[in-house]
């Protein structure tokens, strides 16, 4: 019988999510049937495609905010949507499983009208959301203890969690209060046969010895403010000769760019905004080091980042925060900033590895490794497809209740 999975994502588009995107394709190519709603964006406008066998149905959406009434208006209209496609989904085609795929912690509410069906709800944690909040807004009154309950009770409607590393399965186990046996460690690899060095384009480094690389989300808790001030802080020791090159997208990208005019740092900071996958590859390979400036706090503490798998992938050396889950994924591939004496130490971490090209060879060695050997995706997919058994054998359990009854 074929089984059919619908995956609800809020935050970013697919196939432009690469957890969400890699999760899809994995189960399509296992049996699956899968169906995923996310959002229409500036790199996916249809409202309708087949990709890989995957169906991906996008909503429209309000341009993201960052304040919490804004939030608010934001996660309301994508619960709208995410309803009225789902129920057109399940009259079209049906599904037995709706993935949830946070943030925000609201999506369990479009698979709690499912239940009455059989239908089973896997929450994919991807963003712990109370502590993102603390990040966001620093307060701790009514809009953050309705974070809190959301999160409680999409742990309570959950018949299955993918946690994204060990810190989120304890909190799947201590505040979601999970049996062990529905949660599973599903992390967020590469995969290596994509996502693998091309030849360095010296040009990217505009004339510069050196080039600092960093890809991904630019929002509040990402830290590329404090990166600007690394650079900064570098360029008033007299170093010239670096080069920042920031891939990506954000609610903050506006500001940051302001920021770098402001201190007039158009001639060693770039931000590039979004750029094809080829293109990210070249700036990547031709990077000495690679960065990640997330801001030190209790939600990067337990959150593993994407992008830092991605520079090992690439065989690069990393600076960062000394953060738990940061520090599990890189090891030895990284240097570790000072997370108090932000700015100058992160900027002697990056000037040492400049200046030590060896160790960033060892280093980059050391990284590649450790993602070619444990961390890349390949070795995900087995947790996920384990995860999915459970959940569809607890259909089944259910099922036959009803039928022995009957």
């Amino acid at each position: 019988m074929t089984k059919r999975v619908l995956i609800i994502v809020e935050n970013a588009p697919v196939p432009v999510d690469p957890r969400v995107w890699k999760e899809a394709t994995s189960l399509q190519r296992n049996g699956y049937n899968v169906a995923v709603i996310s959002k229409v964006a500036k790199e996916c406008t249809k409202h309708y495609e087949v990709i890989d066998g995957v169906h991906i149905y996008r909503h429209p959406m309000p341009n993201e905010g960052d304040t919490p009434l804004a939030y608010l208006w934001e996660y309301t209209c994508a619960l709208f949507w995410e309803f009225l496609y789902a129920c057109w989904i399940f009259l079209r085609h049906g599904f037995d499983v709706i993935q949830g795929c946070n943030p925000p912690d609201t999506i369990f509410l479009v698979a709690l009208p499912f239940k009455i069906f059989g239908v089973k709800y896997i929450f994919d944690h991807h963003d712990i959301i109370p502590e993102l909040f603390l990040t966001k807004f620093g307060n701790k009154g009514g809009l953050y203890k309705a974070q809190v309950l959301l999160e409680k009770l999409t742990f309570w409607a959950s018949d299955v969690v993918l946690a994204t590393n060990e810190s989120y399965k304890e909190i799947a186990l201590e505040r979601g209060r999970k049996d062990p046996a529905d949660v599973f460690v599903v992390r967020n690899g590469p995969i290596l046969g994509s996502f693998k060095a091309v030849a360095p384009n010296e040009s990217l480094k505009h004339g510069k010895a050196f080039l600092v690389g960093y890809v991904g989300f630019m929002s509040a808790q990402d830290g590329l403010d404090i990166l600007v001030d690394v650079a900064r802080h570098i360029k008033d020791m007299g170093r010239l000769d670096i080069q920042f090159t920031c891939v990506g997208s954000g609610s903050e990208l506006p500001r940051l760019r302001k920021m770098v005019q402001d201190k007039d740092l158009g001639d060693m900071v770039e931000f590039t905004g979004r750029v094809p996958d080829a293109q990210l590859l070249e700036i990547l390979s031709t990077a000495d080091v690679c960065v990640n400036p997330d801001v030190p706090g209790e939600m990067n503490d337990k959150s593993t980042m994407q992008k830092i798998m991605e520079y090992m992938a690439l065989g690069k050396p990393i600076v960062q925060f000394d953060m738990k889950e940061g520090r599990f994924s890189a090891g030895e591939a990284s240097l570790y900033a000072d997370n108090q004496n932000q700015v100058p130490d992160f900027a002697a971490k990056i000037l040492w590895l400049l200046d030590h090209p060896d160790e960033r060879k060892r280093m980059g060695e050391l990284g590649r490794k450790r993602v070619e050997q444990e961390l890349a995706w390949d070795y995900s997919v087995p947790k996920l497809l384990a995860a999915y058994k459970r959940c569809f054998d607890k259909r089944e359990i259910v099922n036959s209740r009803g039928s022995a009854k009957a």
